[in-house]
């Protein structure tokens, strides 16, 4: 029932777009957190339809902040707020972003069978899987240091945070007293959230987010 509720939520954002052409993908891009991806819908016999999804994290326009839009053969078709879930032919287009970066971006059937779209070679998103793709091992290694650093700073800070609110009385009454075994200084914690902040971030590129780890802290 709440998963009905949410995916009719993400379907009212959604609103017809105005047709204009999609903008090719520039260098300066990288620099205000656009990402474009591509998927291709095959249909009966030999129809097909090329869908582009283009996300904007920051843009000309105050409005373009968590804004997608959708363009089917190269003409804006549809754009929400997001998360939404855009209606195309044969499913859904999926898309999510966090405080970090994209969460999810998937063209997801009726049957509940998700398929990563295709991210623009340029993009950061692009440029991230083929080092992936180049250097395995490489990108295995920076996986897991991503991981370590954002466990690392959602540990050590959210003891230490946690602390004054279990410092209430009735608190105490119900639990007990706690103290944190780990107290920093304030540069060390501020080190640690922006070490964790980029290990969020790698794991963006990547498309890859886990509700519990990445939900954490972000």
């Amino acid at each position: 029932m709440r998963g009905d509720i949410v995916h009719c939520g993400r379907a009212r954002r959604v609103a017809p777009g105005d047709e204009s052409v999609l903008e090719p993908f520039r260098w300066w891009h990288l620099l205000n957190g656009r990402q474009l991806f591509y998927v291709t819908v095959e249909l009966t016999g030999t129809r097909r339809s090329a869908y582009a999804l283009d996300v904007r994290s920051s843009g000309k326009q105050s409005g373009d902040f968590g804004m997608a839009y959708v363009y089917l053969d190269g003409r804006q078709l549809l754009r929400a707020e997001l998360p939404a879930e855009f209606p195309v032919e044969g499913g859904v287009i999926d898309v999510a972003y966090g405080a970090a970066g994209l969460k999810r971006a998937h063209y997801v059937t009726p049957n509940g069978i998700a398929t990563p779209l295709t991210p623009e070679p340029r993009s950061a998103v692009g440029r991230r899987m083929r080092f992936a793709r180049t250097h395995p091992s490489a990108s295995r290694w920076i996986g897991a240091v991503s991981i370590v650093l954002l466990l690392a700073g959602v540990i050590v800070n959210g003891l230490q945070l946690i602390e004054p609110v279990l410092q209430i009385p009735p608190v105490v009454e119900r639990i007990g007293r706690f103290e944190s075994p780990i107290h920093l200084p304030v540069w060390l914690n501020v080190t640690l959230g922006v070490l964790a902040g980029i290990g969020a971030s790698e794991r963006a590129l990547r498309l890859r987010y886990n509700w519990l780890l990445d939900g954490l802290g972000f």
